[in-house]
């Protein structure tokens, strides 16, 4: 795993998704093409955010970019 993607370990995040909707979490594991997001709220353009029960796992491959704010 590289060190950038160490550094978000454990800390709260904004994924941003190809589809314009967003997924803020704590980012709990990295393997390899998931992400894995505790604690996870969902955005969605003109919605109100929705909290998502369990853990959250997300294909990096629908992924724009993270955000740590």
């Amino acid at each position: 795993m590289g060190a950038f993607r160490k550094v978000l370990l454990l800390r709260r995040v904004v994924v941003n998704l190809d589809d314009g909707s967003s997924i803020e979490g704590v980012l709990y594991r990295d393997p390899g093409n998931l992400l894995v997001l505790k604690n996870a709220i969902y955005h969605e353009p003109g919605a109100e955010p929705a909290p998502l029960d369990g853990d959250t796992v997300i294909d990096r491959a629908r992924v724009l970019f993270v955000q740590a704010p």
